[in-house]
């Protein structure tokens, strides 16, 4: 089978198993690709929208605004190529020399620093986190303070130790955002998360 077709068959199953559900159309794209890059269909009860989710993410997109990722990990999944045709650019400050220095110098971690780094490019973009709890906690913190303004939140740190509690504190926010209940999550599905928004803008479906 050609990967377009493996692909395809794949979202059929997903759709049989998962059977009926309350999602509506735009949230279900979400979260068949969630379930279709983790084949876990717990998502179906742990995903959390924020109700203007989905319409902010597209709205970006097809902006051109710019997708801040708190790992590389994340950065390598995304549809380079289709954001590019959107006018769209993806960047991480994870691994650059300068968020080491800082947060030796602050005694914190980078994931934190590049959050720092980050806040003139996430203005009115979408933030995006798949495995640090303390950039979300961060971004977090900064949102509240209104020196951050992203359009939409992606949290979906995994873990045990903060990724539930930052998830649940996101959640607690009045701006755009998908999340879920608990620890699981990870660079992958975060992800995927932003690709079902980045083939959807690209087909001008909303």
């Amino acid at each position: 089978m050609l990967p377009q077709e493996i692909e395809q068959k794949s979202m059929e199953i997903i759709a049989s198993e998962a059977g009926r559900h309350a999602f509506p159309p735009d949230q279900w794209a979400v979260v068949s690709r969630m379930i279709h890059t983790s084949a876990d269909f717990e998502y179906m009860q742990s995903v959390r929208f924020h109700p203007r989710a989905v319409q902010s993410g597209l709205e970006v997109i097809r902006a051109g605004r710019t997708i801040v990722t708190d790992t590389n990990m994340v950065l390598a999944g995304l549809r380079k190529k289709d954001l590019a045709r959107l006018g769209c650019r993806a960047v991480c400050y994870m691994d650059d020399p300068e968020a080491a220095r800082l947060a030796l110098e602050k005694g914190t971690t980078r994931a934190e620093i590049a959050v720092d780094m980050a806040l003139d490019e996430m203005q009115g973009g979408i933030y995006v986190v798949g495995n640090a709890p303390t950039a979300l906690l961060r971004l977090i913190l900064l949102i509240r303070e209104g020196k951050a303004m992203p359009a939409l939140v992606v949290g979906l740190p995994v873990g045990f130790v903060n990724a539930a509690e930052s998830k649940d504190e996101l959640a607690g926010l009045d701006i755009p955002f998908i999340t879920n209940d608990g620890r699981k999550g990870g660079s992958n599905v975060a992800a995927a998360v932003v690709n079902s928004l980045v083939i959807r803008a690209g087909s001008n479906q909303f």
